[in-house]
């Protein structure tokens, strides 16, 4: 190795960091984990919602909005982020790479909260104003505001890809007659970067932050406090049918209750991270190495978020499990005879540096078992 090239790469360490991540194994191996689990449960879920009609409901379109951003997350962001873990440099995809990335993770961040946002919105009328469920509970309102949310999320992801780019890191150089001194750009030193002034990434991180997290977030958790209360004065005077259809109205709610708190969870400390990044002006020692754990935690919870809400399909919604069994089995599926027909209203949001129509029954199978009980499956939203 010349004396050049080992300064070179000196220079390189010591503005840069190590080309590999110190934890890139474990990490990795949690990644693929989270990988394999996540495309296989997402693929299922959009499989079973498109080939039974049964599923066709708003609550489900929400869903598979939810599965197709989560699919795009971990089929195109998951391979550039473990290619950075395994080579942080040099970025060998371009500007239009550079951009391709931090737009993806953008749009998908903002898009997963807004299709979130959604549900819990028509949970809240489904429940709360029962009839006005009929007219703004639809497939269409439902395909209207899916459209919106993905349009919204695209435009505002546009300001923090516009920060970004690629930079190269320059020594200084004599010139040639010995009179004075140039810039050469060091070889391989190419990463995907902000490049624009830190002030403006800042300010759009917190207002992003603000506007696409703390508010939404507070925003249902009234909603759902809301419908609590609802459910709870309900209880005081109900009739046997009406305790039936409260039962459904529970499940329902709890299983989009529990999405919310896991989808909170996971996305808190991707916050947290571009929080920190934007607001330590001065850093320390001990402000780099939290904000390396806050990183390392953040990422595996971005993409646990993407693989997750299929396992709580499964686990909490017997009309899920039972069709994801079907479509594992290569079962056809069979629709179970009803006694009479039901109408009923179900319902059902990384740092980028480094439910209808009133839905008619569709949602909720019945099945008599030997004592002449009615068993009833929700399918939920969730």
């Amino acid at each position: 190795m010349t004396v050049d090239s080992t300064h070179t790469l000196l220079h390189e360490h010591k503005y840069l960091g190590p080309p590999r991540s110190s934890v890139f194994l474990p990490v990795c191996l949690i990644y693929l984990t989270v990988f394999m689990v996540g495309v296989f449960g997402n693929i299922l879920t959009c499989t079973v919602i498109v080939r039974n009609k049964v599923m066709w409901t708003p609550t489900n379109y929400y869903l598979f909005s939810l599965a197709v951003s989560d699919l795009l997350v971990l089929l195109l962001g998951m391979p550039l982020e473990l290619y950075e873990l395994w080579q942080n440099y040099p970025f060998l995809l371009g500007k239009g790479g550079c951009y391709f990335k931090t737009f993806l993770f953008e749009t998908v961040c903002l898009a997963s909260i807004l299709n979130v946002s959604a549900l819990s919105v028509e949970r809240y009328i489904a429940v709360v104003h029962p009839l006005r469920a009929k007219y703004v509970v639809t497939r269409t309102h439902a395909k209207r505001v899916i459209l919106t949310v993905w349009g919204v999320s695209v435009l505002c992801a546009v300001p923090n890809t516009s920060l970004h780019g690629i930079t190269t890191l320059h020594r200084p150089s004599t010139g040639p007659e010995g009179n004075g001194s140039t810039h050469t750009e060091i070889p391989d030193s190419a990463i995907c970067t902000l490049v624009k002034p830190q002030w403006i990434y800042n300010l759009t991180i917190q207002i992003t932050t603000l506007l696409f997290f703390i508010l939404p977030m507070l925003t249902i958790s009234v909603l759902y406090m809301l419908i609590g209360l609802q459910l709870k004065r309900e209880k005081l005077h109900q009739t046997l049918e009406a305790k039936q259809q409260k039962l459904r109205r529970q499940q329902v709610t709890k299983m989009l209750f529990v999405l919310v708190v896991v989808f909170g969870i996971c996305w808190a400390p991707f916050h947290t991270d571009r929080l920190m990044w934007s607001f330590i002006q001065d850093w320390t020692d001990a402000h780099r190495e939290l904000f390396e754990y806050v990183h390392i935690i953040s990422g595996v919870f971005f993409y646990l978020s993407s693989a997750v809400n299929p396992i709580l399909y499964n686990l909490m919604s017997t009309r899920f499990r039972e069709m994801f069994k079907e479509v594992m089995c290569h079962r056809p599926h069979h629709t179970t005879p009803r006694k009479h027909s039901l109408s009923v209203t179900r319902v059902t949001l990384r740092s980028t540096l480094s439910d209808a129509p009133l839905s008619t029954g569709a949602a909720v199978g019945e099945a008599e078992d030997a004592d002449g009980r009615v068993k009833e499956e929700v399918m939920c939203s969730c």
